[in-house]
């Protein structure tokens, strides 16, 4: 059972924390489609202290978004302390401390899974940061800096004896970031040494990933790139754990409706000429089982409005029926 504060689930989806996707929009797209918690995008702990408003705006939430928490990052122990005072003013239902960001300009300054470099002081930023609100306080990081330097059962440890109620773990290490394969033996092994509420993450796919994936003990599954590919599979998923028969794929008509919804979504959030341009990346997503999709997507990131993006797509459809 996964506990956090007073949010419980038996089983719960999670949509992973991403920077330029996780925005508001997407959120609200996954969860229509059965994303049990969501997360805003990551914020940095000293942009939020200095009332950065592109900051500020990320960690905003919505009462039909939650369970929701927000995310920080950052190494300095009274810049996280604050920085969590602040996000628990945004009314979350939890903070998620960001230690397993691999990106070099953040992992080598110290800040995300640099932390895992230096466990005393991954120590000290939790311990600001649970003691900087009466929000739970959530951590999500990787196994380790490289194969050498693999951590993860003290890290759970650890955690758990700072006060935190959930560990999120990505089954790579920092120096992997996304290549080679998820080792995700390593959450039986993370299961033996805490209590607390365990989330897989890493290489989950397809159903019948996320499947494998609670077989390990783990208390919850987060997906996330695959969901840019495929919101659906948060929906998929919880009808294949509760039949055994996979569902079929979402057919034309509902990816275009989806497709449209977010945009139409991400416009009321971020006004028409920049959420169009930022739904440019979703058009290969949202038509990846059309034929000729090379030149429709084309045509698509010419317009710069909305209004000609649904009409082309809705005749795209009647194009469609008439083949």
């Amino acid at each position: 059972m996964f506990r956090v504060g007073t949010i419980q689930f038996n089983r719960p989806l999670a949509l992973a924390p991403m920077e330029s996707v996780g925005d508001r929009p997407f959120r609200q797209i996954c969860k229509s489609f059965g994303a049990d918690i969501v997360y805003t995008e990551f914020a940095n702990a000293e942009a939020i202290i200095r009332d950065v408003t592109r900051t500020l705006r990320k960690m905003q939430v919505n009462d039909d978004e939650r369970p929701i928490g927000v995310q920080i990052y950052g190494s300095a122990e009274r810049s996280m302390e604050r920085a969590a005072a602040v996000a628990e003013e945004m009314a979350p239902d939890f903070i998620d401390i960001n230690c397993g960001c691999w990106v070099k300009k953040i992992a080598n300054r110290g800040d995300g899974a640099g932390l895992l470099r230096d466990l005393k002081k991954f120590e000290s930023v939790v311990r600001a940061v649970v003691g900087g609100t009466r929000l739970p306080v959530t951590v999500k990081t990787r196994l380790g800096w490289d194969e050498k330097s693999i951590c993860i059962l003290e890290v759970a440890r650890m955690v758990e004896q700072c006060g935190v109620q959930a560990l999120t773990v990505h089954c790579r290490t920092r120096e992997q970031g996304y290549k080679g394969q998820a080792d995700w033996s390593w959450l039986e092994k993370i299961r033996k040494v805490t209590s607390i509420s365990l989330i897989g993450n890493g290489d989950v796919r397809t159903p019948e990933d996320v499947r494998l994936m609670f077989e390990t003990g783990c208390d919850g599954v987060m997906i996330g790139r695959a969901a840019i590919c495929n919101p659906w599979l948060f929906r998929h998923a919880k009808e294949y754990l509760a039949t055994g028969i996979l569902p079929p794929a979402p057919s034309l008509e509902e990816s275009v409706a989806t497709c449209l919804q977010h945009l139409h979504a991400a416009v009321a959030y971020k006004g028409e000429r920049r959420a169009v341009l930022e739904h440019r990346k979703y058009y290969a997503a949202y038509l990846k089982n059309v034929r000729s999709i090379a030149k429709l997507r084309a045509e698509l990131m010419t317009y710069t409005e909305a209004a000609p993006i649904e009409e082309r797509l809705n005749r795209f459809l009647v194009e469609q029926s008439e083949e």
